[in-house]
C-alpha cells in the first residue's frame, strides 16, 4: 500500500536517502538544508505566506507496508522575484543575408533574461530506483498529487506553471553547455555554480554574458544539448506535453534544459477534477474503471492514494475493497483526478 502526503520532520533521514540518488537542486544530500526545507513545507501547508516565494511545498510517496519514504515532489508557490530573479537563455533564431555574394546563413541564438514577478514552478520529482516500473504508477502518483493539491488550493498559486528539466550530460557527468560558455565568464564548476545559486544569483547577471550568443561559435556538444532532456527525464517530459504543457523556447543558462509552461486552470489534470460522493458498487466491472488519485474532504491533513473507479451520473464508482485501509465509507465526499 502507497500514501501520498506533506512531508514530516521525520521524514529527514529518508529524504537525505533520496537525494544521494540524484543530484538535484532543489533536494542536496545536506541533512541540515532537508531539515530546513522539511520546516518551511509544513509551514507552507500549515498557513500560507503573503509572500508567495517563501512557500515550498513538499510531497512524499510512502510505502505503508515498509514504513518509509520512496519518492517526493516540491511546488515552489513563485519561482522569480527582485531579490531571486529566475533567468533564462532565450532560445532563438537570426538571419543574415548578403546580396553581393547571394549567401544566407540562420543561426541559432541564446540571449539572457530574467523575471522578478516568476511563476510557480514544479520540481523536486524523485522516486527511489528500486520502485520504478511499478504496476501502480508510482512515478504518475508522485507527479500528479501536485495538481490534485493545485487543484483545490488554486490561490495559494501563481496562475503560470514553471517546469525545469534536466538536459542531457557527457560520460563524465558535466554539462557541455556549462562547459562552453559558464565555465569561460563565471570560472567554477557547473555543481559549484548550482550550489551557489540557491543563495546568490547577483553573480549570474554580473558575469553571464549579456549580449547576444551564437550558437554556431559553440561546440556541437553544446548546440546539441540546448532544449533537449536526458533519458531518464524523456517520461517527464511526454507526461507534460500530454496534460498541457509546452516548451517556452527559453532554457537553463547554466545547463541548456528546457523550460516547460501551461495556465494552471488549462492543465488536464486540474480541468478534470472530480469532487462528489463516492459509492461502491459490487458489481464494478474493473475492465471499464480507470486509474484516478483521490483525496477526501474529511481528512484533517491533505493526502491521496491511487483508486480504481469511474465516474458515473456525479458519483465516483468504486469497489469497497479498494479502500478498505482508509476509512474512507461510502457517501464520502472525494476529489479525484485521472491518473
Amino acid at each position: 500500500m502507497f500514501n501520498l502526503r506533506p512531508v514530516k520532520l521525520a521524514d529527514a533521514e529518508d529524504l537525505f536517502r533520496l537525494s544521494q540518488f540524484y543530484v538535484f537542486i532543489s533536494l542536496p544530500s545536506d541533512k541540515a538544508i532537508i531539515t530546513k526545507k522539511i520546516k518551511s513545507s509544513i509551514q507552507a501547508f500549515k498557513k500560507s505566506s503573503k509572500d508567495l516565494s517563501e512557500d515550498t511545498f513538499i510531497f512524499v510517496l510512502e510505502d505503508l507496508s515498509k514504513g518509509k519514504v520512496i519518492g517526493c515532489s516540491m511546488i515552489h508557490a513563485q519561482h522569480g522575484t527582485e531579490e531571486e530573479p529566475h533567468f533564462y537563455l532565450t532560445v532563438s533564431q537570426e538571419n543574415k543575408f548578403s546580396e553581393s555574394i547571394n549567401t544566407g546563413f540562420i543561426h541559432g541564438t541564446l540571449k539572457l533574461g530574467y523575471d522578478t514577478d516568476g511563476p510557480t514552478e514544479i520540481g523536486g520529482l524523485i522516486l527511489d530506483p528500486n520502485y520504478r516500473n511499478n504496476n501502480q504508477k508510482l512515478g504518475k502518483q508522485i507527479s500528479f498529487v501536485r495538481f490534485l493539491y493545485m487543484a483545490l488550493n488554486q490561490k495559494k498559486f501563481k496562475s503560470t506553471i514553471h517546469s525545469e528539466l534536466m538536459p542531457p550530460f557527457d560520460k563524465d557527468g558535466h554539462s557541455p553547455l556549462w562547459e562552453a560558455i559558464g565555465r569561460r565568464f563565471l570560472n567554477m564548476d557547473y555543481q559549484d555554480a548550482d550550489l551557489l545559486s540557491r543563495s546568490n544569483k547577483e553573480f549570474i547577471l554580473s558575469l553571464y554574458p549579456s549580449d547576444t550568443i551564437y550558437e554556431t561559435l559553440l561546440p556541437l556538444e553544446a548546440r546539441n544539448a540546448i532544449g533537449k532532456v536526458g533519458k531518464d527525464t524523456l517520461p517527464v517530459k511526454r507526461m507534460l506535453e500530454s496534460i498541457g504543457f509546452k516548451y517556452t523556447k527559453e532554457v537553463d543558462p547554466f545547463d541548456g534544459g528546457p523550460h516547460y509552461r501551461a495556465k494552471l486552470t488549462e492543465i488536464e489534470p486540474v480541468k478534470n477534477l472530480f469532487s462528489g460522493p463516492i459509492h461502491f458498487n459490487k458489481e464494478l466491472d474493473k475492465k471499464d474503471c480507470s486509474n484516478f488519485l483521490v483525496s477526501a474532504d474529511e481528512q484533517k491533513e491533505f493526502c491521496a492514494i491511487r483508486v480504481v473507479g469511474k465516474i458515473e451520473k456525479g458519483k465516483f464508482l468504486t469497489s469497497q475493497e479498494e479502500l478498505q485501509d482508509y476509512n474512507l465509507t461510502e457517501k464520502c465526499i472525494i476529489n479525484a483526478i485521472p491518473l
